[in-house]
């Protein structure tokens, strides 16, 4: 029999494994609530983004249900024909871990590196911002930093990067957290960036983008009822080797 490769398994996943072998052995039957994620992080020894990403991961595939201001609680699985395969989906914290390090480095190299054609370029796309079509938007102005430094690999990494938020994961997180208007917040955060890049200042540039891609994590935490520490994003990296 040939050998097959063994796919190393993302941290939030083996959570999300141990939550779903202890709900199916009855130790949290279906209708009872979870212990609050502070709780579920300090006895799993892990951090919340952590345990965040796992309880998307199960709600994804149909064995909880988060409920805004109430809690999150053991619902009826379904039949396993109807569940996704979303194990090889990288969690939403996990996807800004990783365009934190890349982007960040990339405005500041922009700000270094940016021309007078370049900022108009990112001129162009600000004034295009709109509610509905933010998405798009909040991809063309990350893609137009990355082209200022004539890098076509770079390019493509950051597109590819932002793609990959286009999973059930975080399209769960958007309809439990996003208010209408937080477009608005994170395109003021992008004039920001454009600021810094424009006034050739790569510290100012690289905190910028860092600031912006940290407070993406917050709004996409705020479900869960409780306030992420400013440490989450960043100050966990151990975590982010485990799921690499």
């Amino acid at each position: 029999m040939p050998l097959e490769a063994i796919e190393p398994r993302r941290l939030y996943r083996r959570i999300a494994d141990q939550l779903r072998l202890l709900i199916d052995q009855g130790e949290f039957p279906v209708g009872s609530r979870l212990p609050a994620e502070r709780e579920l992080a300090t006895q799993l020894g892990v951090s919340r983004p952590t345990v965040r990403e796992a309880l998307i991961a199960l709600e994804v595939e149909g064995r909880l249900r988060i409920r805004v201001g109430s809690g999150i609680y053991v619902i009826e699985p379904l039949p396993a024909a109807v569940v996704s395969n979303s194990a090889s989906i990288e969690g939403p914290f996990e996807i800004l871990r990783a365009r934190a390090f890349v982007e960040s480095a990339i405005a500041e190299e922009a700000a270094r590196h940016a021309k007078a054609e370049d900022i108009a370029r990112l001129d162009v796309v600000l004034a295009e911002v709109a509610g509905e079509g933010f998405l798009m938007h909040d991809r063309r102005f990350h893609t137009a930093i990355a082209e200022t430094l004539g890098n076509g690999v770079l390019v493509r990494c950051v597109g590819e990067l932002f793609d990959l938020r286009i999973n059930p994961y975080f399209e769960r997180l958007e309809r439990h957290t996003l208010a209408a208007t937080a477009w608005r917040t994170a395109h003021e955060e992008h004039v920001a960036i454009r600021d810094a890049i424009a006034e050739r200042a790569p510290a100012r540039a690289r905190e910028a983008m860092r600031e912006h891609l940290k407070r993406s994590h917050q709004r996409f935490a705020r479900d869960f009822g409780e306030e992420p520490s400013a440490e989450d994003l960043f100050d966990n990296m151990g975590e982010v080797k485990a799921t690499a």
